[in-house]
């Protein structure tokens, strides 16, 4: 993966609230690379940083397009994807496809290894059954782009 360095810095000025400077290094990064894997971890942060739920969806498909299934790593990211997915979907009120996402992101989620990761995207899994069965469509407080 090229760019690993400035994505996570990058990633992280987003977290911190810094999200105009992020999306502008992260879009920048976008623009230099052609790497389907950096694209999609790149897309799947850039999306992060959005500030309409629609504009985050479309990054979330970016990032599902680039996601490369000849790499060893796209089973684990493919929980996260379509979790990302079915959220974007559930708050954007279009429950059908924020189903269907949820479904595939479970089915991924046996790729999580125990770390800190699996057990983050594990938690929001339930956050967003529990969301999408009570039919909210609120931003969760767990949500990376809240």
């Amino acid at each position: 993966m090229e760019h690993l360095a400035e994505i996570t810095a990058a990633a992280e000025l987003g977290r911190s609230g810094d999200r105009d400077t992020a999306r502008a290094q992260l879009q920048a990064l976008w623009d230099q690379t052609d790497d389907r894997q950096t694209q999609c971890v790149i897309a799947h942060f850039l999306a992060d940083v959005q500030n309409t739920t629609a504009d985050e969806l479309d990054w979330d498909l970016r990032a599902l397009e680039c996601a490369d299934p000849e790499d060893p790593m796209t089973p684990g990211m493919l929980a996260s994807l379509h979790l990302s997915l079915s959220d974007d979907y559930r708050r954007l009120g279009r429950t059908e496809q924020a189903h269907e996402h949820l479904k595939l992101a479970k089915a991924n989620q046996h790729a999580l290894g125990p770390d800190a990761y699996g057990d983050l995207v594990r938690g929001a899994l339930e956050h967003v059954t529990d969301a999408l069965a009570a039919g909210s469509t609120a931003p969760l407080e767990t949500n990376p782009s809240s």
